[in-house]
């Protein structure tokens, strides 16, 4: 017996963590940094590490008191209905139950290119196709709804993240909500908003509910996650806010008990650790604008707690990094083989980021790109 045909779904391949490098180049882990996987550099929120603490002798519980009260929790956080919001395991929990209760087999969803693996690959898990979108390094990455559309051909689900994985770039409310205008009635606009404490544009929940100057639509979700901002990577939460219209469509879609009694009782503590949220958001600002002044070649603008670099060759470049003790993310895999990611970490992590990014693109000859374009080159090392 053999599992179903696979072969056109591509494995996601995550952030290396310091464990995994220290063992494979037989180092001591304390001489590494990682800014490879967009996480908290102050840790989860002391208040959730305090309630998963508290929590673990009653853990033989399922968690259905704390999932209702969580839910509650965030959907007063937006001001939404409790039924709009859907609690799931990690953002990705969240992407499969749009596409459960979105695609018939067949469907096709749009998705950008760079872009986070997993829309496509939920989709195709979903026995939907995949559609890509191209987002130009020409054009700084630029994300607005000619972009989408110069490629739309009635897919059932349009993703947009915003700030944008691995660019940092945003899209703009007025342009996803002229995307919702110019797409088909049964066209769902689901916007990944995972890094969206870290931007400055208000969040596209605006759009279900009419906040402003908008009216509330019923063609637009809204992802989130408790792993960024909120430092809980760990124990995997997150959770969709949707329209009304598909708030009961939810108890047909979810797995029992969607979040686990430890992630809903840090979430609840996370969500009312103001002081953790801003402490983290400021230094990865502080964090951004360091990078973009100090580092010896193109630095992208960015939304969320990272920023895009070009290197010339991602793969040499984030190698040589690594065996000095930084671990940063090379964009290959993104389709960006000049580009490395780098989280924003603390003030001694980031300076000791650039410095030793700056050494590497010296040692190995990479010419500093002011532009962005892929004119940087690397010597043979």
């Amino acid at each position: 017996m053999q599992p179903r045909d696979l072969s056109d779904h591509v494995a996601y391949e995550a952030g290396r963590g310091i464990e995994e490098v220290a063992r494979e180049l037989d180092r001591d882990p304390s001489e590494f940094i990682k800014l490879a996987s967009n996480e908290n550099p102050h840790g989860p929120s002391p208040a959730a590490a305090v309630a998963i603490r508290e929590t673990a002798s009653s853990v033989s519980s399922y968690p259905k008191a704390a999932h209702a009260d969580l839910t509650t929790a965030v959907a007063g956080r937006w001001n939404v209905t409790d039924d709009q919001v859907w609690l799931a395991n990690g953002g990705d929990g969240a992407i499969d139950y749009l596409h459960r209760t979105a695609l018939e087999p067949d469907d096709d969803v749009l998705v950008p290119t760079p872009g986070f693996a997993y829309y496509g690959m939920s989709a195709r898990f979903h026995h939907g196709g995949v559609r890509e979108y191209a987002l130009s390094k020409a054009d700084d990455f630029t994300q607005d709804a000619d972009v989408v559309l110069e490629a739309y051909d009635g897919e059932r689900v349009i993703w947009v993240t915003s700030p944008h994985n691995p660019t940092g770039s945003t899209m703009p409310l007025a342009e996803i909500e002229r995307l919702a205008d110019e797409t088909d009635e049964e066209t769902l606009i689901a916007v990944d908003e995972a890094y969206g404490e870290f931007a400055d544009d208000e969040s596209a929940i605006a759009l279900l509910e009419g906040w402003d100057e908008f009216e509330a639509r019923d063609d637009v979700a809204v992802l989130r996650t408790f792993s960024k901002a909120y430092g809980l990577a760990g124990v995997r939460l997150g959770y969709a806010v949707v329209p009304d219209e598909w708030a009961d469509a939810y108890a047909r879609v979810n797995t029992p008990f969607a979040a686990s009694e430890l992630a809903c009782r840090a979430g609840l503590a996370a969500i009312d650790d103001e002081e953790h949220v801003v402490r983290t958001v400021e230094t990865t600002r502080e964090s951004r604008a360091y990078m973009r002044d100090n580092v010896d070649t193109h630095v992208w603008e960015s939304q969320g707690n990272f920023v895009l670099v070009e290197v010339g060759d991602a793969s040499a470049v984030a190698a040589e990094m690594q065996e000095r003790g930084v671990i940063v993310r090379d964009c290959s895999s993104f389709g960006l083989p000049g580009c490395v990611r780098i989280t924003c970490g603390t003030e001694d992590e980031t300076g000791r980021a650039v410095e030793t990014l700056n050494e590497v693109l010296a040692d190995l000859d990479v010419e500093p790109s002011p532009t962005g374009e892929s004119d940087a080159e690397v010597a043979d090392t």
